[in-house]
């Protein structure tokens, strides 16, 4: 579970499609409005940046009309920042080693950079101890190869090596990478353990929000109820798996069967009544085969003290 890019100026204005461009793919008309190449246009489209009248579109091969206006929502060429390395950046490693690192990332630091967010983020300390991560995946993202929310806690992998990022990341890519969530949701969830098999994409009202959509890419998340509140209102810690790793995907998939986390005033958990400063949600389990030993390991994070104390307000 990460955050996604924020909204940033367009860096062409809304373009309205001419007759010559009627039945292409938005990711051409993408690239030819930028001067992008296609698979930057197509990365963007992807990313859910690009929007055909008032609708995010999420494939590149949509075929725009005469008369839509196309509307960018981040710049897909703009030159990569170059990331500083800050040693004031606070985080806990549980391990590390020529290949990895695993972090126990703590609430409220923001894990890359992005808009409102240029300096301090996690990335920063990485690269004030392991300052060769600066040569590992995108020069924006070094060394990472999945994201936790900014209010999440919890555990990731970072990569040392461009043979461990690529590595890492075909595991995320098949799901053979286990990531094991607790959170506190709203209300008593009809079965003890299920899944939620289902699209996330960008919403349409709000680009900043992601939203359970049929145009959306595949989403699935494992559940199981561990204890059930009735009061100061019904609730239940669940415990969550990560099938697919989609920006929000824990928060949108329990929001989308009526049980928002706990705290999460983005998708309704910020409720009256019981007050958290953040969603409650941990990422309490990491197990992945190391790329240099081939084995497979596991880390494991406590629970928080501070969303340890909300949950302790209901019985």
């Amino acid at each position: 579970m990460s955050d996604g890019p924020d909204a940033t100026p367009s860096p062409v204005p809304p373009t309205e499609v001419p007759p010559s461009l009627d039945g292409e793919r938005v990711d051409r008309v993408v690239a030819m409005l930028t001067g992008c190449s296609r698979a930057e246009a197509s990365a963007l489209v992807a990313d859910g940046s690009v929007t055909v009248g008032a609708k995010v579109v999420a494939r590149p091969s949509h075929r725009v009309r005469t008369g839509d206006v196309v509307t960018l929502l981040a710049d897909p060429v703009r030159p990569p920042e170059q990331v500083l390395a800050d040693p004031s950046v606070e985080f806990t490693v549980l391990y590390e080693d020529d290949d990895v690192v695993v972090v126990d990332k703590p609430p409220g630091l923001v894990v890359h950079p992005g808009a409102g967010h240029k300096e301090s983020t996690l990335v920063h300390g990485l690269l004030a101890r392991y300052p060769e991560m600066a040569q590992v995946g995108q020069p924006e993202r070094p060394g990472l190869v999945h994201r936790l929310d900014r209010g999440t806690s919890g555990l990731l992998v970072v990569a040392r090596t461009p043979e461990a990022h690529t590595e890492l990341v075909a595991q995320l890519s098949d799901h053979s990478v286990e990531r094991v969530y607790t959170a506190l949701v709203w209300g008593h969830p009809r079965h003890a353990s299920g899944m939620v098999d289902a699209p996330i994409g960008r919403s349409r009202r709000d680009p900043l929000r992601m939203t359970v959509a049929e145009d959306g890419r595949e989403a699935r998340t494992r559940y199981r109820v561990d204890e059930l509140f009735d009061e100061p209102g019904a609730a239940a810690v669940v415990t969550c798996w990560l099938e697919t790793g989609r920006t929000h995907q824990i928060r949108v998939h329990m929001a989308s069967i009526g049980h928002p986390v706990v705290g999460d005033d983005k998708y309704g958990g910020d409720r009256r009544g019981v007050s958290s400063h953040r969603p409650v949600l941990h990422a309490r389990r990491l197990s992945f085969v190391h790329p240099g030993t081939g084995e497979q390991i596991t880390f494991d994070s406590p629970f928080p003290e501070d969303l340890q104390a909300v949950v302790a307000k209901f019985s």
